[in-house]
């Protein structure tokens, strides 16, 4: 355990917003988490959060059938914009005070991604999500975590995975021998070819130096815990061990 974050930024995929269904939001799912990071923002922790819209629309899968990619991007950034919206007001049912920022202007709803405003946010002890992804086709929500993590100073990017808890040397929902990483450095990561994120997300993360934290989301209290450094799944990070007890 290495103690809790001072400021962490949280990866949510849009599958992770399910619970058990096969499409859109579970609203006892969204609210066990939404209760988690609110229980670290009354620790003093800093918390921003990065949606995914996977439960709602997949911009490159559609694009597979004919639709134009960028138009089917676009998509894709409002899909992320309707999971923001539920986790926000998950977020503030149970006493949390949140501001949501999307990357393409939609005033009716939420402010516009403005990064000091931002840290203001942040300082001032509320959730700050970030939606719409980067603002820009071809560019996935993971690349869009990575920077706003970059840019808002977090210590940490949390990667809340379905159903997975760390990083595998293979598929371990398809090979039963897949052994986990406690620990592993960005350029192994990339080397290894292994699934965490895309590579433009995980160099941006190797280049700044930002540690990567890989842990399954429907593990018990699994966001709080590692909002907190305790030792959940697999650390990715520039240092050959893995991070210090603070």
């Amino acid at each position: 355990m290495r103690g809790p974050y001072r400021r962490a930024l949280v990866k949510l995929s849009g599958e992770a917003l399910m619970g058990g269904h096969s499409f859109g939001i579970d609203a006892a799912t969204v609210e066990n988490l939404a209760r988690q990071i609110s229980r670290a923002v009354d620790r003093g922790i800093q918390v921003a959060v990065v949606v995914g819209g996977g439960n709602f629309w997949r911009g490159a899968t559609v694009a597979e059938t004919g639709m134009d990619r960028a138009t089917a991007d676009y998509a894709g950034m409002l899909a992320t914009i309707m999971n923001g919206l539920a986790l926000q007001d998950a977020l503030e049912k149970v006493g949390a005070v949140v501001r949501m920022q999307t990357a393409l202007p939609i005033a009716q709803v939420a402010e516009p991604y403005i990064r000091r405003r931002a840290i203001r946010h942040l300082e001032k002890g509320r959730v700050v999500i970030f939606a719409a992804g980067t603002g820009n086709p071809y560019m996935t929500t993971d690349t869009a975590a990575a920077l706003r993590a970059i840019e808002v100073d977090a210590e940490a990017l949390l990667m809340a995975k379905n159903g997975v808890d760390g990083v595998y040397d293979a598929d371990p929902r398809l090979d039963p021998h897949a052994t986990r990483f406690e620990h592993l450095t960005h350029i192994d990561a990339i080397k290894l070819r292994l699934t965490i994120m895309d590579t433009t997300a995980l160099s941006l993360c190797m280049e700044n130096h930002l540690p990567i934290v890989v842990f399954d989301v429907a593990a018990p209290d699994a966001i709080f815990n590692a909002l907190k450094g305790e030792s959940v799944g697999t650390v990715v990070s520039s240092a050959p061990d893995p991070l210090p007890a603070s």
